[in-house]
Protein backbone atom coordinates (compact mmCIF):
# COMPACT_ATOMS: atom_id res chain seq x y z
CA UNK A 1 0.00 0.00 0.00
CA UNK A 2 1.92 2.95 -0.98
CA UNK A 3 0.47 6.92 -0.25
CA UNK A 4 1.79 9.96 -2.01
CA UNK A 5 3.60 12.62 -0.08
CA UNK A 6 1.77 15.94 -0.66
CA UNK A 7 4.72 18.28 -0.52
CA UNK A 8 7.04 15.69 -2.78
CA UNK A 9 4.30 13.75 -4.81
CA UNK A 10 6.29 11.10 -4.22
CA UNK A 11 5.03 7.49 -2.75
CA UNK A 12 6.33 6.82 0.60
CA UNK A 13 6.31 3.31 2.38
CA UNK A 14 4.49 3.17 6.20
CA UNK A 15 7.01 1.99 8.88
CA UNK A 16 6.56 -1.84 9.83
CA UNK A 17 6.09 -2.43 13.48
CA UNK A 18 6.28 -6.10 14.64
CA UNK A 19 3.26 -6.83 17.68
CA UNK A 20 4.52 -9.39 20.62
CA UNK A 21 0.76 -11.11 19.32
CA UNK A 22 1.98 -11.53 15.74
CA UNK A 23 5.21 -13.03 16.33
CA UNK A 24 5.25 -17.41 15.64
CA UNK A 25 7.99 -18.51 17.89
CA UNK A 26 10.38 -21.89 16.54
CA UNK A 27 12.33 -24.28 18.79
CA UNK A 28 16.66 -23.99 18.40
CA UNK A 29 19.11 -26.44 19.86
CA UNK A 30 22.85 -25.66 19.88
CA UNK A 31 25.30 -28.09 20.70
CA UNK A 32 28.26 -26.55 22.76
CA UNK A 33 30.34 -29.80 23.07
CA UNK A 34 34.25 -28.34 21.84
CA UNK A 35 32.10 -25.03 21.08
CA UNK A 36 33.65 -21.41 21.87
CA UNK A 37 31.57 -20.23 24.70
CA UNK A 38 31.79 -16.14 22.88
CA UNK A 39 30.02 -18.04 19.25
CA UNK A 40 27.99 -20.17 21.49
CA UNK A 41 26.71 -17.33 23.40
CA UNK A 42 26.38 -14.85 20.29
CA UNK A 43 24.64 -17.18 18.41
CA UNK A 44 21.87 -18.27 21.69
CA UNK A 45 21.55 -14.12 22.29
CA UNK A 46 20.83 -13.12 18.35
CA UNK A 47 18.17 -16.58 17.97
CA UNK A 48 16.46 -15.44 21.02
CA UNK A 49 15.90 -11.71 20.35
CA UNK A 50 15.02 -12.31 17.02
CA UNK A 51 17.93 -10.55 15.16
CA UNK A 52 17.46 -13.10 12.47
CA UNK A 53 13.91 -12.42 11.72
CA UNK A 54 12.98 -10.28 9.21
CA UNK A 55 10.07 -8.64 11.58
CA UNK A 56 12.85 -7.80 13.88
CA UNK A 57 11.82 -4.48 15.75
CA UNK A 58 14.40 -3.45 18.97
CA UNK A 59 11.38 -2.31 21.70
CA UNK A 60 9.24 -6.11 21.34
CA UNK A 61 10.10 -9.68 21.73
CA UNK A 62 10.48 -11.45 18.75
CA UNK A 63 12.45 -14.05 18.91
CA UNK A 64 12.40 -17.90 19.09
CA UNK A 65 13.69 -20.45 21.70
CA UNK A 66 16.85 -21.68 22.23
CA UNK A 67 18.04 -24.61 23.95
CA UNK A 68 22.07 -24.92 24.64
CA UNK A 69 23.27 -28.73 25.40
CA UNK A 70 26.80 -29.78 26.69
CA UNK A 71 27.19 -26.48 28.05
CA UNK A 72 29.77 -28.43 30.27
CA UNK A 73 32.19 -28.90 27.49
CA UNK A 74 32.37 -25.49 26.09
CA UNK A 75 35.74 -24.50 25.36
CA UNK A 76 37.07 -20.99 26.79
CA UNK A 77 40.28 -19.32 24.28
CA UNK A 78 43.88 -18.68 25.94
CA UNK A 79 44.11 -18.23 30.14
CA UNK A 80 39.89 -17.53 30.27
CA UNK A 81 39.63 -20.69 32.26
CA UNK A 82 42.10 -19.87 35.30
CA UNK A 83 42.11 -16.28 34.83
CA UNK A 84 38.81 -15.20 34.54
CA UNK A 85 36.51 -13.90 36.97
CA UNK A 86 32.91 -14.11 38.07
CA UNK A 87 32.49 -11.75 41.16
CA UNK A 88 28.59 -11.42 42.48
CA UNK A 89 27.42 -8.96 45.50
CA UNK A 90 25.28 -10.97 48.23
CA UNK A 91 23.39 -9.11 50.40
CA UNK A 92 24.57 -5.60 50.13
CA UNK A 93 27.09 -6.14 53.35
CA UNK A 94 30.23 -5.06 53.61
CA UNK A 95 32.56 -7.66 52.47
CA UNK A 96 30.30 -9.59 51.16
CA UNK A 97 31.66 -10.01 47.30
CA UNK A 98 32.12 -13.69 46.05
CA UNK A 99 34.64 -14.08 43.20
CA UNK A 100 34.93 -17.55 41.45
CA UNK A 101 37.21 -18.35 38.30
CA UNK A 102 35.65 -20.19 35.20
CA UNK A 103 36.88 -23.43 36.72
CA UNK A 104 34.65 -23.25 39.78
CA UNK A 105 31.58 -22.00 38.19
CA UNK A 106 32.35 -25.08 35.58
CA UNK A 107 32.59 -27.71 38.76
CA UNK A 108 29.61 -26.49 40.64
CA UNK A 109 27.18 -25.21 37.89
CA UNK A 110 28.47 -25.34 34.09
CA UNK A 111 25.25 -24.30 32.82
CA UNK A 112 26.16 -20.58 34.31
CA UNK A 113 28.95 -20.26 31.67
CA UNK A 114 26.74 -20.08 28.96
CA UNK A 115 23.91 -18.00 30.59
CA UNK A 116 26.07 -15.06 32.33
CA UNK A 117 27.06 -15.01 28.14
CA UNK A 118 24.01 -14.62 27.18
CA UNK A 119 22.54 -12.56 29.65
CA UNK A 120 25.78 -9.96 29.03
CA UNK A 121 24.50 -9.80 25.36
CA UNK A 122 20.88 -9.23 25.74
CA UNK A 123 19.40 -5.57 26.75
CA UNK A 124 19.41 -4.51 30.10
CA UNK A 125 16.44 -3.69 31.05
CA UNK A 126 12.89 -5.28 31.45
CA UNK A 127 12.84 -6.41 27.77
CA UNK A 128 16.15 -8.61 28.21
CA UNK A 129 14.78 -9.89 31.25
CA UNK A 130 11.80 -11.52 29.62
CA UNK A 131 14.19 -12.40 26.50
CA UNK A 132 16.68 -14.51 29.03
CA UNK A 133 13.96 -16.50 29.93
CA UNK A 134 13.57 -18.24 26.22
CA UNK A 135 17.12 -19.60 26.76
CA UNK A 136 16.89 -22.92 28.25
CA UNK A 137 20.73 -24.44 29.18
CA UNK A 138 21.89 -27.93 29.85
CA UNK A 139 25.11 -29.63 31.33
CA UNK A 140 24.62 -32.73 29.48
CA UNK A 141 22.84 -34.20 25.90
CA UNK A 142 19.09 -34.52 28.18
CA UNK A 143 16.54 -31.92 27.58
CA UNK A 144 13.08 -31.87 28.34
CA UNK A 145 12.13 -30.53 24.58
CA UNK A 146 11.66 -33.14 22.50
CA UNK A 147 8.26 -32.61 22.16
CA UNK A 148 9.12 -28.83 20.59
CA UNK A 149 11.02 -30.64 17.55
CA UNK A 150 14.37 -28.27 18.00
CA UNK A 151 16.02 -27.08 14.76
CA UNK A 152 19.89 -28.02 15.10
CA UNK A 153 22.12 -24.97 14.37
CA UNK A 154 25.47 -25.71 13.07
CA UNK A 155 28.13 -23.21 14.63
CA UNK A 156 30.74 -21.90 11.85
Amino acid sequence: MTFICHSHQEPYMKTFSAKAQDVTRQWWIIDAKDQVLGQVAVAAANLIRGKNNPIFTPHVDTGDFVVVINADKVRLTGKKEQQKLYTSKRGGYIGNQKVETVEKVRQRRPELLVHRAVKGMVPHNSLGAAIVTKLKVYSGEAHPHEAQNPKSVVLA
